[in-house]
């Protein structure tokens, strides 16, 4: 009946609130690295005391779908359930460990090796995913989300991915534009991409000769990235604070480019009008203060590894490139992904 934020971070309760959801302040009591999720559904409880069941959704499971909740909450609304949690199914053969220093072998755990079958052939185990735990009030006060009548909700394999680790970032990434849930609005083709010259296709330092000339270098593979844009039928736009005509005059890289601009933000929009596209059909590469109402207008924003921090927070991908070091090749690729999604979604 109602979606809540539980936060003790004024910039995340700016952004809940945007996107319609209520927001519980936590207690720094239950704002510590150590807190664990229960002790801040208990808290919420307390002060909530019209709430019945709690759905716990977690945030580093980012391809949960609204199909999926629903189904859970009629499990629990309408089955009976006290309490449902997600899991999926897994193919893999599990082995007793055997710590260092100790002189036995070890053992299979659910496979006998004398009649060993192929992985495709078994019908796996049940792991939970961690992507969200639904359980009635009267549970969660006696301390735990499971318990009671208990049952377990199998999500598909392409919806569970768990970030834990850092190297779980790419691969959710890769998992969200593919399997992600993007809203009812039908996905749009970027079809503009407007890009901040100092900083992000070079890397922003500027070399002065003796007799006063000016001279920037920049990365081949952003060249490139440039080309591949054009040739799905992105435009490719360039825009800089500074005066630097010269420059992109030398570079010849055939990019509307507009210098000299004290409002990137109002040329953006005189971009997209002339257009005729829509928010969700412009992409923004940025470094700077000065780019980050842009980053967030647009529809899909991203920023060199190396941008400040304003521009880190205000975009929705940082590149693992730095400026003039291949962050718009990156970034293109980004793009192509998404493109992918939306070809997908066209054809189901």
């Amino acid at each position: 009946h109602s979606i809540w934020v539980s936060t003790d971070h004024d910039e995340i309760e700016k952004v809940a609130k945007q996107f319609g959801a209520q927001v519980h302040r936590r207690s720094p009591e239950v704002s510590q690295d150590s807190s664990t999720s229960l002790e801040a559904i208990t808290e919420f409880l307390n002060h909530h005391h019209e709430v019945d069941i709690v759905g716990n959704i977690q945030a580093t499971s980012p391809c949960l779908h609204p199909s999926d909740l629903i189904k859970v909450a009629d499990m629990i609304q309408r089955e009976g359930f006290d309490s449902v949690f997600s899991v999926v199914r897994r193919h893999q053969f599990r082995w007793s460990e055997v710590k260092k220093g100790e002189n036995k072998m070890t053992e299979p755990q659910n496979l006998n090796p004398a009649k060993r079958y192929r992985r495709q052939d078994w019908p796996g185990e049940l792991y939970e995913n961690g992507s969200f735990y639904f359980a009635k009030r009267h549970l969660i006060e006696k301390g735990y989300l499971q318990g009671g009548k208990m049952a377990y909700y199998e999500m598909r394999a392409e919806h569970s991915v768990d970030i834990d680790i850092d190297i779980d970032w790419p691969i959710a990434e890769q998992r969200v534009l593919s399997f992600g849930y993007f809203g009812k609005e039908p996905l749009k083709e970027v079809k503009l991409l407007v890009c901040s010259i100092d900083g992000c296709l070079t890397n922003g330092r500027i070399y002065v000769t003796e007799d006063h000339k000016e001279m920037v270098s920049y990365d081949y593979r952003d060249t490139v990235g440039i080309d591949l844009l054009k040739r799905r039928g992105i435009q490719v736009r360039l825009i800089s604070d500074r005066d630097c005509s010269k420059t992109l005059s030398a570079m010849q890289l055939g990019c509307v480019a507009k210098a000299n601009v004290t409002n990137k933000l109002q040329v953006l929009k005189d971009w997209q009008e002339d257009m005729g596209l829509s928010w969700k059909e412009v992409a923004y590469l940025g470094n700077e203060e000065s780019d980050v109402e842009c980053l967030k207008q647009a529809g899909m924003s991203g920023v060199p590894a190396d941008a400040c921090a304003a521009a880190q927070k205000a975009a929705g991908y940082i590149c693992k490139s730095r400026g003039g070091c291949g962050a718009v090749r990156e970034f293109a690729e980004h793009i192509f992904l998404l493109l992918e999604k939306v070809n997908s979604a066209r054809k189901q």
